[in-house]
């Protein structure tokens, strides 16, 4: 457990201190793993996520063939025509990413709507780095929203039996879907204060031609998609994967289409060129790190950590598994973290004798919006930042901070009252 810990806290200093570098501690890291034994060599590859990964690659091939067609140019001409301000241009895309991931994965939700992001600053003069910051933070904040917004939704729906309705009502009280839409609200207001300072008014903007509108069609396929997918099973492991191969099948069929139609392949060595190989493999590093963690026992630790010293007063427990779920949440994944802690809950609960609603649901808030607090805390982030960096822009701690920390703690806080305030009497 040592020597895992110290290779983890290593490489999350380097990667916070030399954030140019951040890919090759990530793989570095995820290489001292394997050589000290922490993580066996055949257990590798079944430890990347590769539902993940096969979105991320085919959404970043589909986006490609999207931005040449000029449709992210268009629709940041319909959205400029239709705010009065700079300001309200980025508060506006943000809440679409918010809203759009509470049904689509977020990682995909970034990817789609950041060339958006980029074409409108392009035309506004804008630094695109905090307004990609932006719509990625608010793309996490919607995960909890609902049963098929994020991986820790569908971990608590199995595991507490909630259906997608349950997580707007609940049991006569309303569900964890109104603690994120008021926290989502308070957002609002925060990313009108961090931009308030781009008021420069709008001028009409002439609506730029599109050359092809099939790759748009096909971002709205994988919109629709994913969120039928959500409802149907798939057989055996392909349901782990399901959402990495509709991106992927999406992506062949546009790909074969537009090398069909200009009857060449240039259509395919633009995607080759353009593909974020960087950001691929510092998720699998991250993947890795995390799968070596927990099998080191570090978070089955934190768990009986929590259980240990949480125990015996519910309101104190419930802050603790809700603060301390953002902390730890900023540095490892919540997904292993959030099915660890589900059996701790439900047995701290029993223990109480008490119903575990109101802790499960702290848990949800807390670990889901945590990872908005690191540039690497959440995979839609390490997206966002992979576009910014092939945009040649690079990616500061204190960008990322001065917008992800008050975002997060705003809609925590407020997810964190309603919480208690709806639920600590249904006891």
């Amino acid at each position: 457990m040592t020597t895992a810990l110290i290779i983890f806290v290593l490489m999350y200093a380097g990667m916070l201190i030399f954030s140019k570098w951040r890919v090759w501690f990530a793989v570095g890291a995820a290489a001292c793993m394997i050589i000290f034994g922490v993580l066996p060599v055949g257990a590798v590859l079944s430890n990347i996520n590769w539902n993940v990964i096969m979105m991320i690659a085919g959404t970043m091939g589909l986006v490609t063939l999207f931005v040449e067609t000029g449709m992210p140019s268009r629709l940041a001409d319909m959205i400029l025509n239709k705010v009065p301000s700079a300001c309200w241009a980025v508060v506006a895309l943000s809440a679409f990413s918010g809203i759009i991931s509470a049904f689509v994965d977020n990682v995909a939700t970034v990817l789609m709507l950041a060339p958006v992001g980029l074409e409108m600053c392009r035309k506004l003069k804008m630094n695109p780095v905090p307004v990609i910051i932006a719509i990625a933070v608010s793309s996490n904040l919607q995960g909890a929203a609902t049963l098929v917004g994020d991986t820790t939704s569908i971990l608590l729906g199995d595991y507490a039996g909630m259906t997608f309705l349950d997580f707007i009502w609940w049991k006569g009280r309303p569900g964890i879907f109104w603690a994120v839409e008021l926290g989502a609200a308070g957002t609002i207001a925060i990313l009108y204060l961090l931009f308030r300072k781009n008021r420069e008014p709008i001028e009409n903007q002439k609506l730029t031609p599109v050359t092809d509108y099939f790759p748009g069609w096909m971002m709205l396929a994988i919109v629709g998609l994913l969120i039928l997918a959500s409802f149907i099973p798939f057989p055996g492991r392909l349901d782990d994967l399901k959402n990495g191969l509709i991106c992927i099948f999406v992506f062949l069929i546009t790909l074969i289409r537009s090398c069909l139609k200009k009857r060449n392949t240039e259509p395919l060595k633009l995607v080759a060129g353009e593909m974020d190989y960087q950001t691929l493999a510092m998720l699998c590093g991250l993947f890795v790190v995390v799968a070596s963690i927990r099998e080191a026992g570090i978070i089955d630790a934190i768990a009986k950590w929590f259980s240990t010293i949480g125990e015996g007063n519910l309101f104190g427990l419930y802050t603790l598994i809700v603060f301390g779920s953002v902390i730890l949440s900023a540095f490892i994944d919540n997904i292993p973290y959030v099915a660890a802690m589900l059996p701790v809950i439900e047995a701290l609960s029993g223990n109480l004798g008490i119903a575990p609603y109101v802790l499960y649901f702290g848990l949800l808030t807390g670990a889901t919006l945590g990872g908005n607090i690191t540039p690497f805390g959440a995979s839609a982030n390490v997206a966002g930042i992979g576009i910014l960096r092939k945009e040649g822009c690079e990616v500061k701690n204190k960008d990322f901070f001065r917008i992800g920390i008050p975002f997060t703690l705003t809609a925590v806080v407020i997810g964190y009252l309603f919480i208690w305030l709806v639920w600590s009497g249904a006891m």
